[in-house]
């Protein structure tokens, strides 16, 4: 299974990178307009993102999903800094599958990663 990783922070990148490397085929993007360019291309069957970032941030991804027929059926956990309620909703409403606050619980990216993907 393919998991495309979406998040500017290299830090988290690793730690999501080394916690779903060995389960799981992933793609990385560092912004959302790269992450979008390869949402399209690579075919995921799970996007990871953040919400925060530069040249397209993870709101306007989650808008283009919302946009696009084609992508809208590949589940989306924002992984965020953001733990208000407000972005919760937001961000569910916007059409993400799950919402994870960071630090992410390991235990926790996993379990939402394999529901996701049975």
């Amino acid at each position: 299974m393919k998991v495309l990783v979406i998040e500017d922070n290299p830090v988290n990148m690793e730690l999501i990178t080394q916690l779903l490397e060995d389960d799981y085929e992933l793609v990385t993007a560092e912004n959302g307009a790269i992450g979008l360019e390869k949402f399209r291309s690579e075919k995921p069957d799970l996007v990871l993102l953040d919400l925060s970032m530069p040249v397209m941030d993870g709101w306007e991804v989650l808008t283009h999903v919302g946009q696009d027929p084609a992508l809208q059926t590949t589940p989306i956990v924002v992984l965020t800094a953001h733990a208000m309620k407000s972005d919760r909703d937001a961000a569910l409403e916007a059409g993400a599958a799950r919402f994870l606050t960071k630090p992410v619980d390991e235990d926790e990216l996993f379990d939402v990663v394999e529901e996701l993907l049975q």
